[in-house]
């Protein structure tokens, strides 16, 4: 079964490309027609693509593994925060770091002043330094936060990107194919689709596509932690069953030997024989 269909994408405007005159060649197959001079997108591919991509980021959280998503522009840098934030999974909103994925090594450093600036707060450093000195590592640390706060669990590369908009965020683009990094992205009609994994056409501009298409996303990734913490509780379980098999059997084993060597004792005991009295010959 499908995870939307026509009508709903139809109602969340995803079918509003760019201006004819705007258009990338590439993104012919799925154009469905034009109309006033702007490209209407075919939504029932657009429900295929969903499909496909949504059944892919579900078995990377199945995995464990982090999907980065990506949204800088205005109309959906607050969408991806706020349904993106409570699946654990790190993304950017902000400006794009270049080489946050090519340079990982440097932001991971950025990552950890954090962490250090935060031990300071609480181990009493903070007591011992000027004021000056306090506003300064202050101003430091929500700068930091604004660039590196949403990925600060991000302890090694992404398994994949989600991006909204690839044209606005080619830097990322870039940055995960040079690493072989599998790309997942809402595609609008100036964008070439090819240029990421999986493509999903649809527009990128209004932000009740954005947030629809988001959602749809962020329930498959849902689906895929729900699934592994089921396989996670189910080979706890296999593990106890087994664990407890394998004492049952040496308690088993245990009173085997123990009833064997019972009887052994008893076998000597009862099969004593009295010794004969040798008297000498005369």
């Amino acid at each position: 079964m499908s995870r939307t269909s026509f009508n709903e994408l139809l109602e969340a405007g995803a079918h509003f490309g760019h201006l004819k005159r705007k258009w990338n060649p590439a993104m012919a197959p799925y154009i469905y027609a034009e109309k006033n001079g702007i490209h209407i997108i075919d939504l029932n591919k657009t429900v295929a693509k969903i499909d496909e991509a949504a059944n892919a980021l579900k078995q990377i959280a199945r995995s464990g593994k982090k999907v980065l998503f990506v949204a800088t522009k205005k109309q959906a840098k607050d969408i991806v925060a706020e349904r993106i934030k409570p699946l654990n999974m790190p993304y950017v909103t902000e400006r794009w770091p270049g080489g946050m994925l090519t340079n990982f090594a440097t932001i991971r450093k950025s990552i950890r002043r954090m962490a250090q600036i935060d031990k300071m707060t609480t181990d009493g450093t903070f007591s011992s330094i000027s004021k000056k000195e306090r506003l300064q590592i202050s101003r430091e640390r929500a700068k930091l936060e604004i660039q590196f706060g949403s990925i600060a669990d991000l302890s090694r590369l992404p398994a994949a990107l989600f991006i909204v908009d690839i044209t606005k965020e080619h830097i990322a683009v870039k940055e995960a194919k040079r690493l072989n990094i599998p790309t997942f992205a809402i595609v609008d009609t100036n964008s070439n689709p090819n240029e990421v994994d999986y493509a999903i056409p649809a527009n990128d501009d209004a932000s009740t596509s954005i947030a629809y298409i988001i959602d749809l996303m962020g329930a498959a990734i849902k689906e895929g932690l729900a699934e592994r913490k089921m396989d996670k509780e189910a080979q706890a379980a296999e593990e106890k069953d087994s664990k407890e098999e394998s004492k049952h059997e040496a308690e088993e084993l245990a009173a085997g030997l123990k009833f064997k060597n019972t009887e052994e004792e008893e076998g000597d005991k009862g099969g004593k024989r009295p010794r004969k009295r040798v008297t000498a010959k005369k």
